[in-house]
């Protein structure tokens, strides 16, 4: 798997919020990580498969668990492994048909972990505060949109 240079509206801290919030989407709700994402500096939305909107206080926890995990000043790290490895432990279908047979996991401590070929920050320090901005449900598809903080 080759790295993904992406546009300058693309944003590494942004990216890395990303995969917070879908390790804590799915070990609360277990449905798994967003099957949409869109990534920019200044807000980002992802979409789940879902049955209802969230609660506000489902929204608090989710915000506390992800900014306390940027707290924590979490190593973001880079491993490889096969494509016969990697299905053994993560849904391929997103890969796209150039993946090539080794492939790029994100690791972000042991909190959460997955393929990926986008840039990322070094450490979840670098991300600064995480806040959901907002939430709709329409259609059995959960968009939850967030803005992050620059670090202190």
């Amino acid at each position: 798997m080759e790295y993904n240079e992406n546009p300058k509206s693309y944003y590494a801290p942004m990216h890395s919020a990303e995969h917070l919030l879908n390790g804590t989407m799915d070990q609360m709700f277990k449905r798994g990580r967003a099957f949409s994402a869109h990534i920019e500096k200044k807000k980002s939305k992802c979409d789940y498969h879902f049955d209802r909107n969230l609660t506000p206080e489902e929204i608090k926890k989710i915000e506390e668990i992800v900014n306390e995990k940027i707290e924590l000043n979490l190593s973001v790290t880079e491993s490889f492994m096969s494509r016969d490895e990697a299905q053994n432990y993560f849904t391929l279908g997103r890969l796209p048909e150039d993946a090539g047979d080794n492939l790029r996991v994100i690791s972000i401590g042991d909190y959460d972990k997955c393929l990926c070929s986008g840039p990322h920050a070094k450490s979840t320090k670098e991300i600064g505060g995480f806040r959901i901005i907002s939430t709709d449900f329409n259609d059995g598809v959960l968009r939850i949109r967030f803005k992050i903080n620059e670090p202190k």
